[in-house]
C-alpha cells in the first residue's frame, strides 16, 4: 500500500461515517482541546479508530476527532495532534491533514500553544500567525512527490491565506478580543529553547516559538487548502521568562484563555463564506 493509499483509506473511512464534507477542519494545540466541546450534534472518533491516524502521546492532547456543528457549519476538529519529537515520520505526522484534503475540506485553522519572543507579548495573548520560519530540520515534502497531492515545488508566499487572516482579524474586532500578529518559528523539540536560541530567533524576525504547526501548514498548502493560524502565547520564552519553562504552565495558561479562544474560532467559522 502506497502512502497515498494510506491517506485515502483514512479519508474514505471518514467520508463513509460522516456523510458530508465539513466546511473546515481545525487542529487544536496543547491545552486548547476544550474548543471541541462547543460542537453540537457531534460524533467523536478516537484516532486509534481511524485507519492509519497517528495517536498522540502528549498530555493535553486528547487524541480524538470530533465532527459536528459550529456556528451553523459542519467542522472537523482534531482534539490534539502528534509531534515530530514523539518519533513520528513526516508522513505519519501530516497524514491527518492529507486526509482532510482528500476528504474535500478546503479550509483549515491550525492552532498551537507557543512561547512569546516579542517583548510586547505576555502570557495569555492570542496571536494571528502571519508567516512562519521552519527551524525543525526537515520538510514534510522531502522525497518523491505524488502529483495527486500537489506540485513538486509549491509556492509558500502566502502559507497563511490572506482571506483566512482577514476572517480571524474581523472576528477578533467584532468580539473585541485583543489579537496580536506575528511570525511563528517551529523547532523540533522536545527540549525548550536556550536563551541564546531565543535571542537569535528574535533577531531574524520571529515573534513566537513552538514545536508544531509548520509541517501541517506546508502540507495543507501543498494540497491547495486555505490555512489560518492562531497561537496562544502560553508563556514567555527562555531568557525572557523569569522562571524555568514547564508544560504545566502551558496548559494552565491555555485554560485561562479558552473562552476567548473559543469565541474567536467560533466567530471565524461563522464569518466563513458570509455574503
Amino acid at each position: 500500500m502506497t502512502y497515498y493509499d494510506e491517506v485515502k483509506l483514512a479519508a474514505d473511512w471518514l467520508k463513509e461515517r460522516v456523510g458530508k464534507v465539513p466546511s473546515a477542519a481545525m487542529v487544536l494545540g496543547s491545552g486548547l482541546g476544550a474548543m471541541a466541546e462547543e460542537l453540537s450534534d457531534s460524533m467523536t472518533f478516537e484516532y486509534s479508530e481511524i485507519p492509519n491516524f497517528p495517536v498522540s502521546k502528549v498530555e493535553g492532547h486528547a487524541g480524538r476527532l470530533v465532527v459536528g456543528e459550529l456556528a451553523g457549519k459542519t467542522v472537523a476538529v482534531m482534539q490534539g495532534r502528534v509531534h515530530y519529537y514523539e518519533g513520528w515520520s513526516a508522513e505519519e505526522l501530516t497524514l491527518p491533514m492529507r486526509a482532510f484534503g482528500l476528504w474535500g475540506i478546503d479550509k483549515v485553522i491550525i492552532t498551537n500553544a507557543a512561547g512569546g519572543i516579542n517583548p510586547d507579548f505576555k502570557a495569555g495573548d492570542l496571536m494571528l500567525i502571519t508567516d512562519h520560519i521552519n527551524y525543525m530540520g526537515f520538510n514534510p515534502l522531502r522525497g518523491d512527490n505524488d502529483d495527486r497531492f500537489g506540485p513538486r515545488f509549491p509556492d509558500m508566499s502566502h502559507a497563511y491565506n490572506p482571506e483566512m487572516q482577514d476572517l480571524i482579524v474581523r472576528a477578533a474586532r467584532e468580539l473585541n478580543v485583543p489579537l496580536k500578529a506575528g511570525v511563528y518559528v517551529a523547532v523540533a523539540g522536545p527540549s525548550y529553547e536556550t536563551p541564546a536560541e531565543i535571542r537569535m530567533f528574535g533577531k531574524v524576525g520571529a515573534d513566537a516559538v513552538g514545536m508544531s504547526t509548520v509541517p501541517e501548514a506546508i502540507v495543507a498548502n501543498h494540497m491547495g487548502l486555505k490555512v489560518g493560524g492562531i497561537s496562544c502565547i502560553s508563556n514567555l520564552a527562555a531568557g525572557i521568562s523569569p522562571t524555568k519553562l514547564d508544560h504545566a504552565e502551558v496548559k494552565a495558561t491555555a485554560d485561562l484563555v479558552k473562552e476567548a479562544f473559543a469565541s474567536l474560532v467560533r466567530k471565524t467559522v461563522e464569518l466563513m463564506d458570509a455574503e
